[in-house]
Parts: C-alpha cells; sequence; structure tokens
C-alpha cells in the first residue's frame, strides 16, 4: 500500500493561488452602480410629495400662490400648526379620533375575519374548498360601486348611520386579504400543526397556540397595509358619516374646500397632521412589512 503525499512547494503554490484576490468585474460594478442611482432617483421622486406639503404647510399664502418660485418658506409660519385644531367649522381633533378609532377596529377585525377564512381555505379538508376559494376570488372582480348602494340601504336599515359599526363592520372583509392569507398558509409548515394536533389541539387549537405565534411577520404586514387603507378611505364615510361628530380625517379635509374660500396653508398643515400617524406606523412595522410580503407566496 503506497500513499502520495504533496510536495511542501506545491502546497505553497496553491496556497498562493488561493490567496490572489479576485478581481471585480466591471459590469458588476456599473450595474450596481446604475441600480443604486435608479433607486435613489426613485426615493427622491417618492420624497417630493412630503417636501411640497410641509413647505406648503409652513408658509403664507400669498407666499404658496406667488409668481416666484421658493424652496424654502421666508420665515416659517410656526402658528400654522395650530390652525386646523382652531378652526370652528371642522373639529378636527374629533376627526382624528375617529379615524384611529375606525382604523384600529378595522385592521383587528379584518386580520381576524381574513386569517380565520384563509386559514380554512388552506387547511380544513372539505370538498367544496376550491370552490368557495373561486367565489372569494370572483369578488375581486365585482366593482366597489355595484355593492356602495346595497350596502349603504342596509347599513341604514340597520340604525348604523353616524356610527363607528356603521363605518367599520360593513368593510371587514377582504377577498384580496382572505387570498394573501391562504397563499401564506398554504406555505406554513405542516409539521408543525401536527405536532400540535398529537398534543390534542383541533384546528382552532392549532390555529391560535401555533400558527398565529409563528406568522406575526406577515400578520405586521397585513396590520400595516389595512391600517393605511381604513385610515385614508374617504367614500363610505363621506356617505355613512354626516354627522360632523362622525366625520373621519378624509371627510374632514375635504371640507376645508369650499366654494368660496381655499385657505391653502390650512389644508397643507392639516394634511401634514394627517399623515403622520402613517408615517409612524410605517416607520415601525416597515421591517415586518418587507418580510411578510416575502413570505406570501403564489402557489395554488
Amino acid at each position: 500500500m503506497t500513499t502520495t503525499t504533496t510536495p511542501p512547494a506545491d502546497r505553497a503554490d496553491r496556497v498562493a493561488v488561493s490567496a490572489k484576490p479576485r478581481r471585480v468585474r466591471t459590469g458588476s460594478v456599473i450595474g450596481s452602480t446604475g441600480l443604486y442611482l435608479a433607486t435613489g432617483f426613485a426615493a427622491l421622486l417618492f420624497l417630493i410629495p412630503f417636501y411640497l406639503i410641509v413647505r406648503n404647510a409652513l408658509m403664507t399664502d400669498p407666499e404658496i400662490t406667488g409668481e416666484e418660485w421658493k424652496w424654502f418658506p421666508t420665515d416659517i409660519q410656526w402658528g400654522n400648526i395650530s390652525e386646523p385644531f382652531d378652526d370652528p367649522s371642522v373639529d378636527f381633533a374629533r376627526s382624528l379620533w375617529n379615524s384611529a378609532v375606525v382604523g384600529v377596529l378595522h385592521t383587528v377585525g379584518t386580520l381576524l375575519v381574513c386569517s380565520l377564512a384563509g386559514y380554512g381555505l388552506a387547511r380544513i379538508p372539505y370538498k367544496h374548498a376550491n370552490k368557495v376559494f373561486y367565489v372569494v376570488l370572483g369578488t375581486l372582480m365585482v366593482p366597489t360601486a355595484v355593492t356602495f348602494v346595497p350596502s349603504f340601504v342596509l347599513v341604514s336599515s340597520l340604525g348604523w348611520i353616524d356610527t363607528y359599526r356603521g363605518l367599520i363592520i360593513p368593510g371587514l372583509f377582504s377577498g384580496f386579504t382572505c387570498f394573501l392569507f391562504r397563499q401564506y398558509f398554504l406555505g406554513f409548515p405542516k409539521e408543525l400543526e401536527e405536532a400540535a394536533r398529537v398534543d390534542g389541539l383541533g384546528y382552532m387549537g392549532a390555529y391560535w397556540r401555533v400558527v398565529v405565534p409563528n406568522s406575526l411577520n406577515f400578520f405586521a404586514a397585513m396590520a400595516t397595509i389595512t391600517f393605511i387603507s381604513g385610515w385614508n378611505s374617504f367614500l363610505w364615510p363621506l356617505v355613512i358619516g354626516q354627522d360632523p361628530s362622525a366625520w373621519t380625517v378624509q371627510v374632514a379635509l375635504s371640507n376645508y374646500m369650499t366654494g368660496q374660500t381655499i385657505t391653502y396653508h390650512l389644508i397643507f398643515m392639516a394634511t401634514a397632521i394627517s399623515i403622520l400617524p402613517l408615517v409612524f406606523v410605517f416607520l415601525f412595522l416597515q421591517r415586518w412589512l418587507v418580510q411578510g410580503i416575502a413570505q406570501t407566496g403564489i402557489k395554488g
């Protein structure tokens, strides 16, 4: 039996070869640079509306409508911040509170209803599950205007005009959110649920004790999207919230524009204040938002 050994010289040559620095391809550097430039340009375009809102909110009306463009206010009008709250025609603080209540309750209710529906369609064996899923997908093809009048008639007959129930309950189910939950649960590890069933848990027990705690990233992503959608909704709150005490912030903003006068700095300041909660929610949950969307998958 013979053994071969590598001469020390050959070993040294191999170490020297492996220690040589890798050449960076010029094409990859150019591609990365172009990608960063494109991303930076897109981010700049995205931030321009926010810059205009803050700029106009801290200006006077003559500066906003003047012929000469100004990048920044000549004198920052800090007093504009309190004007939306001092306007007697619009209870702006109340509208912010209404939007917060509607947004939070709408988000919690939508996550509960749609996650249970998505989990049932993905995990509970039922011969008509696919048919039910196709019906849910079919609701996405129905224009909102088609169901708007029947929904209003139903809410009105129940006496829910100018109430939180009328603002929240009709929009709790979302076919798109249900679809995303189903797609996510299809990719959820079945081994975890099977272990839960070995311990004596049923479908609901496995859902609450196993699936939900291990899906917080996705739930946070859906919560962010749902809250932003609920906060920005305008047409339904406009019809249901007929009394000023039931106005949401979007309805309140529309009442700053009248046929007689338009106070530009007041509108921009109220707009800036109204988007602050969305900015905070997005900044706080952006990491989970990206991770949750990446985990949805598109499985059949």
